[in-house]
């Protein structure tokens, strides 16, 4: 790159992909520097080499970010983890992260631990599972039905690949159709608006009284 390059002569391409031709590096560096750009050998092989006028960091960051792409996501086991009576509004809490954990692709392992008497009553962690499992059942299969472990009573649940592709098709298509919701008006703008449709009332009642 840039001084580095050593060839007596090289084929340079502009940035915007145009051939500017065989030149000296000294030449096509002093074109790149024109520009605030780098001069890079994309193919050091060819004769001449081949360079090409860049933003070398630019190009590094989208190198970077393909290869990641390309790699794909690796899924893992994530927990969560709830209590025999979990009421509705913790259960809601838990369950988003677990909604998120799924579509992130990763498998969620749900846990209901029990502490001391509560024991006794294991059906309630039973009823939590299928609570849980028919509010996820829209993306989420069950993997490893629910299994005693000592305190814990846990099931594994998996993502439903095809239905939470399909899920995010819905959403964009409904984005892209319907456009942005109009934004609700604060409740100050509400009492500003208020105010001023009552003074806007007293004034035509003032000047109708004077009028008559």
């Amino acid at each position: 790159m840039n001084e580095l390059i050593i060839s007596p002569e090289i084929r340079v391409i502009a940035d915007d992909g145009e051939q500017l031709g065989v030149m000296t590096p000294s030449d096509a560096l002093a074109r790149a520097q024109e520009v605030g750009l780098d001069l890079v050998e994309v193919a050091p092989g060819s004769k001449p080499p081949v360079c090409r006028i860049m933003d070398y960091g630019r190009y590094k960051y989208e190198r970077k970010k393909k290869m990641g792409k390309n790699k794909g996501h690796t899924a893992t086991l994530k927990e969560v983890k709830l209590r025999p009576r979990t009421d509705q509004h913790d259960l809601d809490f838990k369950l988003k992260n677990a909604r998120r954990f799924l579509i992130d692709g990763d498998k969620v392992k749900v846990t209901v631990m029990y502490r001391g008497r509560e024991m006794v009553h294991r059906e309630f962690g039973y009823r939590q599972l299928e609570h849980v499992t028919e509010l996820l059942s829209e993306i989420a299969n069950v993997e490893n039905p629910p299994r005693m472990e000592g305190r814990f009573l846990s099931m594994i649940l998996v993502p439903n690949r095809e239905a939470i592709a399909e899920l995010a098709r819905r959403e964009k298509a409904s984005g892209d159709g319907a456009g942005a919701e109009p934004a609700k008006a604060t409740k100050a703008e509400v009492a500003a608006g208020a105010k001023s449709k009552r003074a806007a009332e007293s004034g035509e009642a003032a000047e109708a009284e004077n009028n008559h």
